[in-house]
């Protein structure tokens, strides 16, 4: 037997030597109890485990968990029964009666919570593999199952209903019943809210758009959702997704946690770490009430995120953001003793009494002013289906769901008082969810007098069982490690196959000496040609604004191109992180970008078609054959790079954009792309989709037809209108095709391929997006004209 088939036998060795007791299923009439650890219920595949379990001093609640090797406290939990009153550590029980009803009770026999069953025939409770906990009578009816009573996490496979809800935990330490919640509203849509003490808001979906706008329907009144072992997630609302992994049948489980995002993990086995495989919010901040009134939250990848006070503002607890912060001011309602302060590209949402269109600065201020019930408003020139340009004023009653970013297009401005002064904002700090755990149960109970002989024996007892931990402890600490030897020697060999690492910051600079030979600048950083030390020429990318924008486009390259491999996609070879530093290392292209090549004469005719067809496979792997299907957002000629044999590598992913599916609709933020080459979508605020890359990739094809630029007019026209008049204007093939071909080819050029390539490039530019085709489509019609040829 290997090394990995024993240590997936060990779990199971463990389970049956340390719950030498632990029962397969509770008949009627018996009963588990806190105070013995090895009473618990085991699904038959050794997965999960049922049994009391730790939430605090003294404190305990009946739940089900899944078994890992001595996670002690830290067990991953799918389900409690009684997370809002824990019971005592002495006495409690869980009881399955002789009338069929499952009831646990604290200390004293009171009932803390039933499953309000009745059976006159025999019943038994039982985990089943699924993670299920299931009450069921002699004839094999279902009375009663934890399926059917989420509390913050689904499995693969329970279903999400009309009247069921997932409630997030208080905290991570703190398993009580959390502010956010997962539910079906009355709309018959999937929502999460924010359900606070004193303020509720939905905040998923995008609460700026209608339904219909964030891809849901509201006509499938049924209200279910789950999802399967393969990761793909499936509602009655038509909202769909597929995790990044899917299609591998793995340990998974869908969790709204405690900082109110909804998160898909998984894992190979209760060896592996859970991994994030799917998420409702890509931006943290957006979630409502995470930092609590009167407070800012801002995202950081590489730290996180972080709350901090406004101006003149203090915490009300500095062990829990959520309740927010208070003013050190009082403010008078007169308005010749306020003022306002602004605080740049600051968000606070909803809580307007009032918004006004086309109203300056000077008239906002004097309208908030005259009201004591206004804190604050936000002035901003644009607004979701209203007319762009012109200023908005939001009038704010309250100031909370704060959020700080550098692409939010607005101001707050925050009424503060004249003569007090005002603090500056409290240091941020990291977010501290409330630490508090359930409490301390103290109960009285009657003394009882001690047995010595037994007292004796069980002593013995433990000694022995402390021995034979400690031998199997060790034996378990042997096969781990070989374990990860055998990991680490695996992960060398990937390094070493891949050529993929990390580098340092020295390193970098060493190998550009000193960032010295610039070959390409962009918006997102400036590229350099570099010498590695083992020799290897490189493109090295230092992005601009290293701790702002630019980490963003840094996370975003990273994640995606690391995962991507294809002929026709430039190849990565590692990144630096360092302090503020951010840097890519790509395979140098000598022959530069098709751009700068369409300028020259370097490109006959059969380069141009062959660039063409291996540009349109790119767009195609990364559209729907890639594992996390990606919009590239940039393609143009300055991002297709060709190798020493002209071959087309497309780069630069800094505005790439993953999907969940290869079909699905993406709501972005901002306008992404180049101008000449952005589809007719970004501008009149439709639903973006991978048509944006086709229309992209139809102007380069016309680009290199013509070796003109979109970017120019030509005799008073775009391209596209030049293109389709000059065409209309002639009567034969050959002569309508003399008027747009660039003349650097001195007509050397295959006539078929080359009307092939027009067609095929108006078809992709149409300004429909639905006649649009797919680039798989593309690829299909360049390719029956290559074999034609």
């Amino acid at each position: 037997m290997g090394i990995p088939s024993l240590v997936l036998v060990v779990p199971l060795i463990l389970s049956s030597l340390f719950l030498s007791s632990a029962y397969d299923t509770l008949s009627k009439d018996s009963s588990l109890s806190v105070e013995n650890a090895n009473d618990v219920l085991i699904s038959p595949g050794g997965t999960f485990i049922a049994g009391f379990f730790p939430v605090g001093e003294n404190a305990y609640c009946f739940a089900i968990w899944f078994s890992e090797a001595f996670c002690n406290n830290n067990c991953t939990v799918v389900w409690m029964a009684n997370r809002d009153q824990p019971v005592n550590g002495k006495s409690s029980e869980l009881s399955l009666l002789k009338s069929g009803n499952l009831v646990l009770t604290d200390a004293g026999s009171v009932t803390v919570w039933a499953a309000d069953t009745v059976s006159e025939s025999p019943v038994h409770l039982y985990l089943q593999d699924s993670g299920n906990l299931v009450l069921q009578n002699l004839e094999g009816g279902v009375l009663w199952q934890s399926f059917d009573f989420p509390t913050n996490t689904l499995l693969p496979l329970q279903m999400l209903a009309k009247s069921r809800r997932l409630v997030s935990s208080r905290s991570e330490s703190n398993y009580s019943s959390g502010f956010f919640k997962l539910y079906f509203d009355n709309d018959n849509v999937l929502r999460l809210l924010y359900d606070g003490p004193d303020t509720s808001s939905i905040y998923w979906p995008d609460p700026e758009l209608l339904s219909w706008e964030a891809g849901r329907s509201t006509y499938n009144s049924s209200r279910t959702a789950s999802f399967d072992s393969l990761g793909n997630f499936s509602s009655s609302d038509d909202f769909n997704f597929m995790s990044a992994d899917y299609g591998v049948k793995i340990q998974r489980r869908l969790t709204i946690d405690f900082d109110g995002n909804l998160r898909l993990y998984s894992r190979k086995d209760w060896n592996d770490t859970w991994t994030v495989s799917w998420q409702a919010m890509s931006e943290p901040c957006r979630i409502h009430g995470i930092c609590g009134p009167n407070s800012i939250c801002k995202y950081v990848p590489i730290s996180g995120r972080k709350c901090s006070c406004l101006q003149g503002f203090k915490m009300k607890d500095a062990s829990d953001w959520s309740l927010g912060c208070e003013p050190e001011f009082n403010l008078s309602c007169s308005a010749n003793e306020t003022t306002f302060v602004r605080q740049t590209h600051v968000e606070f949402y909803g809580y307007d009494f009032a918004f006004f269109s086309n109203y300056t600065l000077d008239m906002c201020e004097n309208l908030c002013s005259q009201r004591c019930d206004c804190k604050g408003f936000q002035f901003k020139f644009i607004k979701h289906d209203y007319p762009s340009n012109i200023p908005y004023c939001f009038t704010k009653t309250l100031l909370l769901n704060g959020r700080l970013s550098p692409n939010f297009e607005g101001d707050l401005y925050l009424k503060v008082p004249k003569t007090s002064p005002v603090s500056p904002p409290v240091e941020e700090s990291g977010l501290s969810c409330s630490g508090e755990v359930a409490k301390l149960l103290d109960r009285e109970y009657a003394e009882h007098h001690e047995n010595g002989s037994l007292k004796f024996v069980l002593w013995f007892a433990w000694t022995i069982g402390a021995i034979e931990f400690f031998c199997i402890f060790l034996v378990w600490c042997f096969l781990i490690r070989t374990h990860q030897n055998t990991g680490a020697v695996k992960l060398g060999y990937l390094q070493i196959a891949t050529g993929f690492r990390k580098f340092t910051y020295a390193e970098l600079k060493k190998a550009t000496r000193g960032f010295r030979e610039e070959i390409g600048r962009g918006a997102g950083g400036v590229v350099y040609k570099g010498i590695l030390s083992d020799h290897r020429v490189a493109a090295i990318k230092r992005l601009i604004n290293e701790a702002n924008q630019g980490e963003e486009e840094f996370q975003a390259e990273v994640n995606v191109i690391g995962k991507l491999n294809h002929m026709n996609l430039i190849e990565m070879w590692g990144y630096c992180a360092e302090g503020k530093h951010r840097l890519l290392v790509y395979s140098y292209m000598e022959n530069g970008s098709l751009a700068e090549n369409l300028s020259s004469n370097n490109l006959d005719w059969q380069k141009r078609f062959n660039i063409a067809f291996g540009t349109a496979k790119a767009l195609a792997y990364l559209h729907e054959e890639c594992l996390e299907w990606v919009l590239h957002c940039d393609v143009k000629p300055q991002n297709i790079l060709l190798d020493c044999d002209y071959q087309p590598k497309v780069s630069d992913f800094g505005l790439s954009h993953p999907l969940r599916d290869s079909h699905e609709i993406s709501k972005l933020s901002r306008i992404r792309g180049t101008r000449g080459y952005i589809a007719p979508e970004w501008v009149l605020n439709l639903p973006i989709t991978s048509k944006i890359d086709v229309y992209s990739y139809g102007m380069v094809l016309l680009e290199i037809v013509t070796g003109k630029s979109p970017m120019e007019d030509i005799e008073d026209r775009r391209l596209v209108s030049w293109v389709k008049e000059k065409i209309k204007g002639a009567n034969a093939m050959d002569l309508r095709l003399e008027k747009i071909v660039d003349t650097k080819l001195d007509g050397k050029y295959d006539k078929t391929q080359m009307k092939i390539l027009v067609d095929v490039a108006l078809s992709c530019v149409n300004e429909d997006k639905d006649v649009r085709p797919t680039m798989k489509q593309v690829v299909e019609m360049l390719l029956q004209s290559t074999m034609q040829y």
